[in-house]
This record gives C-alpha cells, structure tokens and sequence, in this order.
C-alpha cells in the first residue's frame, strides 16, 4: 500500500498518457517495495534484524527495480530526494545513489529503534540496551557522514567553456497541425540561437528541437553551419534519423566551426512504451499504444564529443536517471557531461524538477559539470559538486549562457563502481547463512534446554 501511494503521488504526470500508463507502471515498482518488505519480515521471522540489513534489503530492491524489467525505472530512489542537501548528497561521490539510499534507510530504522526501546509503542517497555545500539549507530552515522562530507573528492579542473543552451517550446499543449508543417520547433530554437552575440564554446539544441535530420536536409544543415561559424562554436543539435527499417534513431549531432559534422550519438538506453513498445505483437490489441506507433532503434555504443579539446559525454533524456551508464562516460575521459531532454509532454508537472535532481546525483557520483538542456524546462547549468547555476521556468523561450569548469579525476563511485550493491547482497547471504543456522539449531538447541 506504501508503494502504491508513493508511486502514484510521485509520477501523476503519467495520467498524461491515460491510465494504460500510469496504472502498470505504479503497480510494477510497488511490487518492488512489497518484496523488500517480505523479505525483511522472513529475516525477522527467523530472529535477524538490523537497521543494517533493513538498508541493504532497500538498497538491493531498488537497484533491482532500477534494472529490470525492460531496462528498469531508477525514478525515486530514496537518495535522490537529498539533491538538495550538499552534505548528503557528497556521499554519492563515494558509493553513488545507493549509498545516499542505505544511510537515509538505516537512519530512520535507528530512530525508529531508539523510540521502541525508549517504550513508544503498543509495547511501553523501555529497554536501555537497545537504545543504547541505536543512539549509538545514529552518532555513527553522523560521523560517518561528516568524514564523508570534509573528505570528499575534488576533481581538478581542465578548461573552462563558453556554453549556451536553447529553450525554444513555449507551447504547453500539443503542436497543431500547421505548427508541425512550418516546422515551429525548429524555427523557434534557430531563431533563439540567432539572437546569440561573441563566441561560445558550445552551443546546445535540445533533445526534439530539431524536427527534421540535418544530414538529409542540405538548407537545415546550412542554417547550422552558418551558426557554428558566426561563433566559432561547436553546435550540438538533436533529431530523428530514419533507420530505413520503419524505426528511427534518437540521435545527437556535434558539428564543429568549420562546418563539419564530428560524431552522432544515438540513445541506447530508450523508455518503454515511449520510444518503443515492447512484446509489440501480443500488446496489439491495446488502443492507447496507437500513440507510439513506430518504434525506435537503440544505439550499440557511447560516444564522447571533442569539444574544443575537451572530451564531453552526451546523453539523452530517460539515460541520465541511471548512474552507472553516465560514470561509464567519465571512465572513458568524460569531463563534462551534456543531458538533451524532452519533457514537454509531461506538461506544468513535477516532472522536469525531479529530472533535474537526477543529473543534480549524476554530477554528484561523478564529480563532472552536467548540462541539462531541455525543450521546454528546466534548463540548468549543474556545477561538478551537484548544485544548480541558471535555471529557467517551464515552456518559456529562453538562452541560458555560462562559463563552465570541464573537470578530471575520478570519484570513488567511478573507480570502484556499484561497491554499496555488491556490499548489501553481501550482507543479504550472511543474513539468509545466519538465518537458516538459526533455523536448523533451533529443535535440538531447544531439546537441550539451551
């Protein structure tokens, strides 16, 4: 029931979409909370309990959930909701969401332990031992995350680039059928790039601004063209490219000063039942799939964009809600990340603000600028330590500009990886070794009398 109402309160913008949408989709990730419940209570059953393993069983369910099925839903992983809080979310350089996740978890699992033994609760027994534990494992916690917090990884900075990034969707509905035909998005974000004065560095369009391939329209890759060299600037554009199967690609272009077209990259990791429909044969008798009527092709491999020497990793919209694929990018020499995202279908929802809060954890875990360009908001410059620099409002034509420190080094999350995964499911086969132990000494230990 928890699930159920923390999913639905948390992703209403699905309604968006009908109730062929939100309802399985909700359903799905509670039954993700449903099964870390059971399996803390079958550990209880058998006498373990910890706030330890409480943490480790969330921790396990949600990176699950955020893996499976059809590539998972990360969105409301218990450590984002601390995107905010600079001291929490530094933790997420050492172990990544998960480890924000784990703490927040045992946190309140201790505080709930140290009001039971102070004798809050149907059972008034105080029991000093046991708040004892959990006074001590919350002051733990807190030095813990202190040290954390005072040691925390600082990358080294590189460069410094001269950013612009293009917000051109001011229409908080559906486009007409004339405003798809003159092309409105595209003429909107060009005609807001034009009004761009000196040099930049990299000039950004975001994911959908472009409503045709430049590669296939010579007077579109032009007008690009004529922009990249007005201000010696690397322009990076997104549009669909027709796979010639009846699918698309979601692809990026960067496109240097002189005119030439440097690298695409096409979105590997796309969103069910947005950009594709799974088990499409068998699900055809579903009316409302009629909204995706085509799917489209992920890409196979990650691309990092030069731009003015500085390697620069791009991705595309649902791909910044998972961490490991973004730390590969700065395994590979990333040192500034670029996310392009649609999220105008989603309307004047909370949608946009907890997208932003996701790159807020990217650029956290990895100790990289992150620059969040979006169609209609929020478009933000994200610095290398998380905290937000130029945010605009929803579906407002708007420029934001900046100057942004490119940065190296690797954090602990990227050196190590998922290190808090693998340590939970650790914890996970002790307690189950523990448990049956438990369960097979139990007859003959009470034959004993012991």
């Amino acid at each position: 029931m928890f699930g159920l109402a923390f999913f639905a309160g948390l992703m209403p913008w699905l309604w968006y979409f009908g109730a062929i949408a939100i309802v399985p989709l909700v359903a799905v990730c509670s039954l993700y909370v449903a099964g870390a419940g059971a399996l803390i209570a079958a550990f209880g059953g058998r006498g373990i309990r910890s706030p330890w393993l409480t943490a480790s069983v969330w921790v396990v369910f949600e990176s699950l959930r955020g893996r499976w099925p059809e590539g998972g839903m990360p969105w409301g992983e218990v450590g984002s909701a601390l995107h905010d809080f600079p001291v929490a979310r530094s933790l997420a350089s050492w172990g990544g969401v998960a480890l924000v996740t784990f703490v927040v978890v045992a946190w309140n699992d201790l505080l709930v332990d140290l009001l039971v033994g102070a004798g809050v609760g149907r059972d008034r027994t105080r029991r000093p031992r046991a708040m004892a534990w959990s006074a001590t494992g919350l002051v733990g916690l807190l030095v813990v995350v202190a040290v954390g917090y005072g040691t925390r990884y600082e990358p080294t900075e590189t460069a410094e680039l001269r950013v612009a990034m293009v917000q051109g969707n001011d229409k908080n509905r559906d486009l007409t059928l004339e405003e798809i035909e003159s092309r409105y998005l595209t003429e909107t974000h060009l005609a807001l790039a034009d009004t761009l004065e000196g040099p930049y560095d990299l000039i950004i369009l975001p994911e959908s601004g472009l409503q045709d391939d430049p590669e296939s329209d010579a007077a579109l890759r032009a007008r690009i063209v004529d922009l990249a060299q007005q201000h010696d600037a690397d322009v990076l554009v997104n549009a669909l490219v027709p796979t010639g199967d009846g699918r698309d690609y979601n692809t990026n272009f960067l496109y240097e000063p002189d005119g030439e077209l440097q690298a695409t990259y096409i979105k590997q990791h796309l969103v069910p039942f947005g950009e594709y429909v799974p088990l499409r044969d068998w699900l055809g008798f579903i009316d409302a799939l009629d909204q995706i009527p085509t799917d489209f092709k992920p890409g196979d491999e990650r691309v990092l964009f030069d731009v003015k020497g500085t390697p620069v990793g791009s991705i595309i919209c649902f791909e910044s809600a998972f961490g490991p694929l973004v730390s590969d990018y700065v395994r590979d020499g990333a040192e500034m990340i670029v996310v392009t995202t649609n999220n105008r279908s989603y309307r004047r929802s909370g949608n946009a603000e907890q997208h932003l809060a996701m790159s807020q954890m990217r650029a956290a875990e990895t100790g990289r600028p992150v620059l969040h360009a979006s169609i209609s908001g929020v478009t933000a410059i994200i610095d290398a330590g998380g905290d937000v620099h130029d945010t605009t409002e929803l579906f407002v034509n708007e420029v934001v500009t900046g100057t942004v420190a490119a940065t190296t080094g690797e954090t602990p999350f990227v050196r190590f990886g998922e290190w808090v995964l693998a340590g939970s499911l650790l914890v996970l086969l002790v307690a189950a070794v523990a448990g049956e132990v438990r369960r097979r000494r139990g007859p003959s230990a009470a034959r004993d009398g012991s």
